[in-house]
């Protein structure tokens, strides 16, 4: 079985993140990196953007809105969470309100903030956020930027730099500290769920174990696939120490004791670039994808899966060359897989004989 992408719809500007709001209506929210969300309902994208947020938005290169998740209980708590970079080109979450007799705007000036978190340099901001299982939201941040970690933030457990944050955003602003974040009450930033990330850029839980999975994209040799299993904080997945399995600084001997390895790594070869962290197929239309975490390099449009149930370091298995520029994947209601391709379309992933 290979994965085919089968053309939903074009969005306008540079789509990277789908999301749905869980809330019966099979809309998929699609946000732009420009600062734009748009709805996708029946194949058709609304002429009014959800969300317009394109005057606050740095732009270029890595920046913009990266990333957008609905509160797990909407409608009944109206809040949409993003991620951008605002026009200092620093990291800011934020909610927003959606009113229920209108639920194709967010309520305008209904912003609130979550957090903001400075940023050294304009690459390496992460930018995805997911609701986990828990309930609690979960931030991915890139190392600060520049090349090779200059700052060695991501090791660093007092920077929140290089890391995955787990916030509990029960309060209307801001937010409150789970107690059973790792380094509550020791060393290290009460935020912080897991560490040693390079640019975490795409991650996603799998629906159905709860197990978090996310593509770290690497320096100039190796792209890697971590996985944190369901429940699982504190790990050390070893960025700037390594660059997938391999020593980088230093190197070579670096010390690897209590670091994560990879699940699967690739080299750039080929042309890789950039690893695109996907979804564990959980739909129903296509049962020989379900079990495969499906994740894509973006700048040769290699697609691959492996089996999200096994232990240890896997094969890489091919299942499509063809759909470069996909940044982002997600996910509908009942578990049917999108991706967005930053040209503009918007595919459906399905399986198809090979």
């Amino acid at each position: 079985m290979a994965v085919g992408f089968s053309t939903v719809t074009t969005v306008p500007g540079r789509p990277l993140a789908i999301t749905n709001a869980g809330d019966g209506s099979g809309r998929l929210f699609v946000a732009d990196q420009g600062g734009k969300v748009y709805i996708v309902s029946g194949g058709t994208v609304t002429a009014t953007p959800f969300l317009d947020i394109s005057g606050q938005v740095s732009g270029g290169g890595e920046q913009g809105l990266l990333g957008i998740a609905f509160h797990p209980s909407y409608p009944t708590d109206n809040r949409v969470f993003v991620d951008y970079t605002n026009t200092a080109g620093d990291t800011v979450v934020a909610s927003f309100r959606v009113d229920p007799g209108a639920p194709n705007v967010v309520i305008p000036g209904s912003e609130a903030l979550v957090i903001a978190i400075d940023q050294p340099f304009a690459n390496h901001n992460g930018g995805a956020i997911n609701f986990g299982p828990d309930g609690y939201l979960y931030i991915a941040l890139g190392d600060g930027g520049d090349g090779g970690d200059p700052g060695n933030r991501a090791q660093n457990k007092d920077s929140l730099l290089g890391k995955i944050l787990r916030l509990d955003v029960s309060p209307a602003t801001g937010y409150a500290i789970p107690g059973s974040n790792p380094f509550v009450g020791g060393a290290g930033a009460d935020e912080i769920w897991l560490y040693g990330l390079r640019n975490p850029f795409r991650f996603s839980f799998d629906r159905s174990t709860g197990d978090l999975w996310l593509g770290d994209v690497g320096q100039g040799e190796w792209e890697e696939v971590d996985v944190a299993r369901a429940g699982v904080g504190g790990l050390n997945f070893g960025w700037r120490i390594m660059e997938g399995s391999h020593c980088f600084n230093p190197s070579p001997d670096c010390p690897t004791s209590g670091l994560t390895l990879p699940v699967v790594e690739y080299p750039h070869v080929g042309g890789h670039c950039a690893v695109i962290g996907g979804n564990v197929y959980r739909g129903s239309a296509y049962p020989a994808l379900r079990g495969g975490y499906i994740f894509s390099d973006e700048c040769t449009g290699f697609t691959w899966a492996v089996a999200a149930a096994a232990s240890g370091p896997q094969a890489l298995v091919l299942v499509d060359d063809t759909s470069s520029g996909i940044a982002g994947y997600g996910e509908d209601e009942s578990g049917e897989l999108y991706a967005a391709d930053l040209d503009g379309p918007i595919y459906r992933v399905s399986g198809v004989p090979r």
